[in-house]
């Protein structure tokens, strides 16, 4: 099966002499894998390497078949824009806009044609259980806040979504649901997915567990189950 991540001799040093250090890493398409590590420990600096928000001090991330470590920073936006979607831990929505326009805005780079971003945006957003979506965001719940996050990470149809620590501030029960929503919606586009937890009741719910060491070494992959 072909590969949607892939990540080799990969290395960034920041902060006191810190460096992340991932050997290899490989997601298949549609396989969700959970990343688990200490706070810290570079689990979101590594979601950042993979998103292209950062480019690497050496070795290579490849992702839908493209080394965007090869890229300039105005290609890995566009890149990204199209292939990857992103579940933040504090959403990022535009506070003051619609549920529909926070989705729009993530369409903006997707490839997705300007006459059916509304429709699609509208789409992702119901199927999600957001009806309302000329709804203001900052007048929703936190759950639905989070639904219309997601909504914008799987709009324009990815082939990677990211979720970072989607579930830190939430109960055990409420973040089993976060879950099971994000994996839901990233299936739903055939998505592969990398979550990163420091919660270790959430690993029944992957293909794969990783654990990253609070020095920032991706260490040998355990078992989900």
């Amino acid at each position: 099966m072909p590969s949607t991540l892939d990540i080799s001799s990969l290395r960034f040093s920041y902060g006191r002499g810190f460096e992340l250090r991932v050997d290899r890493l490989t997601l298949s398409a549609g396989e969700h894998v959970l990343l688990r590590g200490p706070s810290g420990c570079g689990k979101s600096t590594l979601l950042h390497l993979v998103a292209g928000l950062e480019p690497p001090a050496s070795g290579s991330v490849t992702v839908a078949g493209i080394d965007i470590s090869t890229l300039s920073a105005a290609d890995r936006d566009a890149f990204r824009g199209r292939h990857v979607g992103m579940v933040f831990q504090t959403f990022n929505l535009l506070q003051g806009f619609s549920a529909l326009e926070n989705v729009l805005v993530g369409l903006e780079f997707s490839g997705v044609p300007a006459s059916g971003r509304p429709h699609q945006a509208r789409q992702a957003l119901v199927s999600l259980g957001i009806a309302e979506c000329d709804a203001r965001v900052d007048e929703m719940s936190v759950g639905q806040q989070q639904r219309v996050a997601i909504a914008r990470a799987v709009a324009g149809g990815p082939a990677l979504v990211l979720a970072d620590e989607p579930t830190a501030s939430l109960d055990p029960e409420n973040s089993r649901a976060a879950i099971t929503t994000i994996r839901d919606a990233a299936r739903r586009v055939g998505a592969s997915l990398l979550c990163t937890s420091h919660d270790p009741t959430l690993a029944p719910h992957f293909d794969r567990v990783l654990d990253m060491d609070s020095n920032g070494t991706l260490l040998a992959e355990a078992p989900a189950r």
